[in-house]
């Protein structure tokens, strides 16, 4: 799957609570090269002028549907298969950089091995990110039928 076909999905499983797709246009927009979101909820919901509590619900949303993954208080990842910001990530505190004065070069590919490979993925996180991931665009509700 690549971002388009994820951004597609994401208009149509969102489409009824589209405070979801608010949220997750703006973790998109704070990423860093691979993904990396440093952020809280109370950052993103004194930015969007919303309750921590809004944004909580939509960050386990995104999380259950495998967009999103927290790391630690304060740092998440987006899906690289639905959302990858390219380029040059970071250089991490104590180590070098690949080239002088720059980070290391995020590649797609190597980050998505690298997720399917962890052992402390969600599973809905590295079901996303499997080549050719088929997503369902809406989920049923309680009733079987389509919400």
């Amino acid at each position: 799957m690549d971002s388009l076909e994820f951004m597609r999905w994401a208009a149509r499983r969102y489409d009824s609570d589209r405070f979801v797709l608010v949220v997750l246009l703006t973790l998109m927009g704070c990423q860093e090269p691979g993904g990396l979101v440093e952020t809280t909820h109370e950052d993103i919901a004194k930015h969007l002028e919303y309750s921590r509590s809004h944004i909580t619900r939509v960050f386990k949303v995104l999380e259950a549907d495998g967009a999103l993954r927290s790391l630690r208080r304060g740092l998440y990842q987006l899906n690289p298969a639905a959302s990858l910001r390219g380029g040059l990530k970071k250089p991490q505190k104590g180590k070098r950089a690949a080239v002088a004065g720059k980070g290391e070069r995020v590649e797609q590919l190597d980050l998505l091995r690298e997720i399917l490979e962890d052992p402390d993925a969600p599973e809905a996180f590295k079901a996303m990110a499997q080549p050719g991931a088929k997503l369902e665009p809406r989920k049923p509700n309680l009733e079987g039928k389509k919400s």
